[in-house]
């Protein structure tokens, strides 16, 4: 837990810093912004043979740091850093049992974004993101019975990657936006149960710029 987050933190410091140094041959007078950000998670598993539905949505949550780097006006790169949720649910309702089963995986994830500014306060933006597997957990309430087990991370590929894309909208101090995360790679290693999985992730967040 301790590595990944000094491997998030360095990978998101490493890509202000080598901003700093463009900026400064550049001249460019437009400042960076770094802030704070957080917002609400609707993830959920698909594979290769089975798309991207709205079944089985688990709600969660992302925190984390920002960082807003203008290359010109219209035009930036947004490096980002958190901890955020993924995972997906499934309600049964039968003859036998009815309850809630919850699969739910969490990750440092690093996105490196580019922003279009299409107005002085709308912005598009998409990226590759990369995440670590820090922790995961399994809980079922039905019924019958509950139940809750902490998942082995030695039966998951701890590093993810995907692609992110979204849009927002940006003022002074706050910023709003809606992002959806593709994942691309396998969450799970051969022979285990999310061994074709990968990850689907929207997410409605709230910024908060520190300058």
């Amino acid at each position: 837990m301790k590595k990944s987050r000094k491997i998030a933190l360095a990978s998101f410091l490493f890509s202000c810093l080598a901003y700093t140094g463009v900026h400064a041959q550049d001249g460019i007078a437009k400042p960076a912004t770094i802030g704070f950000k957080g917002g609400v998670n609707f993830s959920n598993l698909y594979s290769n043979d089975n798309g991207v539905d709205d079944n089985n949505v688990l709600t969660g949550f992302n925190a984390g740091l920002y960082a807003k780097l203008p290359i010109t006006n219209s035009f930036a790169i947004q490096p980002e850093v958190y901890y955020t949720t993924k995972g997906a649910e499934l309600t049964y309702d039968n003859a036998f049992i009815s309850g809630k089963s919850k699969f739910k995986v969490n990750y440092v994830e690093v996105p490196v974004l580019a922003v279009i500014n299409i107005t002085e306060n709308f912005n598009v933006h998409a990226g590759p993101y990369a995440a670590y597997m820090v922790s995961g957990k399994t809980s079922t309430n039905s019924s019958l019975f509950d139940s809750e087990n902490e998942l082995d991370t030695n039966d998951f590929k701890r590093f993810e990657a995907g692609i992110a894309a979204g849009v927002g909208v940006d003022f002074e101090l706050l910023s709003f936006g809606v992002r959806y995360n593709y994942g691309l790679t396998k969450i799970g290693k051969e022979n285990t149960i999310a061994q074709d999985a990968k990850n689907s992730v929207l997410n409605v967040y709230v910024g908060f710029a520190l300058n």
